[in-house]
């Protein structure tokens, strides 16, 4: 079986976006696509970014650091011809990963245990009457150890390591303490 050679189109350094016509193909149009390059899209989102940041640590001289450090690290392994929504993607996830170092440093605490502070829901508005009534019957309900550890660390809203210093205990104590304590208070039957 014989191969089919196709002939080489001829490619012309006329401006991006321009038609190109070859003299030869009267009728033929060659139009090129325009495709920013990765690290114009991502020059393009700093400011986006910066923005995140800055919501995030509340001083402009931080959130300006920190936005120069996810230049540096991600804009060296943008992907060349990457969409712009994988690019943005990939910014904010550098951004996030460099504000848990920026914490973890900050507060002293490991990223892990940041993590599982900041995954925590705050709640935005107070409780109803009705729902703090629930919550205490279903704390009443539950062992002294486990009142305790919810009540630090859900109402009180202390970091894993501030409650194993309360409680005279370590993390990974207070940690499988809070789980059991949170099973305890699920199987708890609550009259609404």
């Amino acid at each position: 079986m014989a191969e089919r050679i196709r002939p080489k189109r001829e490619m012309t350094t006329d401006p991006p976006g321009e038609h190109l016509v070859g003299p030869e193909r009267s009728g033929e149009v060659l139009q090129l696509p325009i495709v920013p390059r990765a690290t114009d899209v991502a020059l393009d989102e700093l400011e986006l970014v910066y923005a995140f940041i800055y919501a995030r640590v509340g001083n402009r001289a931080d959130a300006e650091d920190l936005t120069q450090q996810v230049a540096l690290k991600a804009i060296p392994r943008l992907r060349e011809g990457a969409p712009a929504s994988a690019i943005r993607g990939y910014l904010f996830a550098t951004a996030r990963s460099v504000l848990g170092g920026f914490w973890s440093r900050r507060l002293g605490l490991s990223e892990a245990e940041l993590h599982e502070d900041l995954a925590m829901a705050v709640p935005q508005a107070p409780p109803s009457q009705e729902r703090a009534d629930t919550v205490q019957g279903i704390l009443a309900e539950l062992s002294d150890n486990y009142r305790r550890v919810l009540e630090l660390r859900f109402l009180h809203g202390y970091s894993l390591k501030e409650v194993a210093a309360e409680m005279n205990s370590t993390v990974g104590a207070v940690k499988v303490m809070q789980l059991r304590a949170l099973r305890a208070a699920a199987k708890v039957k609550v009259d609404l």
